[in-house]
């Protein structure tokens, strides 16, 4: 099923990549930060870290899209778009205030 071109196959990656990038990338920073090399958070910029971590979590759904954009699988492409959409439209609701100062 990998290989073929399914709508069902880039909804389940759509859903899954996001989280295991966030969680990777998560703790590559809290590995940063135990060796030093990298600040540790202070509570006044912990929701930017969340904030800015979310969005590099949902921004590697562009990695398998580029994969099947290649493969020409427009399938598989359009079912990684719906999740990615839906991740956009939460993570915009979760910090509207911020983005848009209201």
């Amino acid at each position: 099923m990998f290989n073929k071109n399914h709508i069902v196959l880039g909804i389940i990656i759509g859903i899954c990549l996001p989280v295991v990038g966030y969680a990777l990338i998560m703790m590559l920073f809290e590995t940063l930060e135990s060796a030093g090399i990298m600040d540790e958070v202070t509570s006044g910029s912990a929701g930017r870290r969340v904030r800015t971590l979310s969005l590099l979590g949902i921004c590697t759904n562009i990695i398998p899209f580029e994969i099947y954009r290649k493969k020409r699988f427009d399938n598989t492409m359009r079912g990684l778009v719906f999740p990615t959409v839906i991740y956009i439209g939460i993570w915009i609701f979760m910090y509207k205030d911020i983005l848009f100062g209201g």
